[in-house]
């Protein structure tokens, strides 16, 4: 099916098919088109193009996967429950921090997360409460 998204990434990776089906089964994305090099995922509100990353038989992956720290860039998501998705990042080879590293931003509650090959990814649903001893301003 084809949306027309109104926000969207590309997102270069070695596996593009393991990060595609990372990406799908955790948010929902519908795989709209792929080729050999590409996979494109959608939503109503979002577009995600995970392209195969130049040089990418050199690239190393570890498992579980390593945090990328110095990519300047972290992709957000807006989730209805992070507790709900944190069984199935795991079983799609992500990581996602504990609960009790969650933190509140501006009406949300926030976790940090890794898909699989690294990249740092955050989460976020709307906020009723945390307990005063998981609160922090930030990661």
């Amino acid at each position: 099916m084809s949306y027309e998204s109104r926000a969207g990434a590309v997102l270069y990776a070695k596996d593009v098919d393991r990060v595609a089906g990372f990406y799908a089964a955790v948010l929902g994305l519908e795989t709209a088109g792929r080729d050999e090099e590409h996979v494109l995922l959608e939503s109503r509100a979002f577009q995600l193009v995970v392209l195969r990353a130049p040089g990418a038989s050199a690239i190393q992956v570890a498992v579980p996967p390593v945090r990328r720290a110095d990519s300047p860039l972290k992709l957000v998501f807006f989730v209805p429950s992070i507790a709900g998705i944190r069984a199935s990042i795991g079983a799609h080879g992500g990581v996602l921090n504990r609960a009790n590293q969650e933190w509140l931003f501006k009406g949300w509650k926030v976790c940090d997360g890794l898909d699989p090959e690294g990249n740092v990814i955050q989460f976020r649903e709307t906020a009723v409460s945390l307990p005063s001893t998981s609160v922090s301003t930030g990661p």
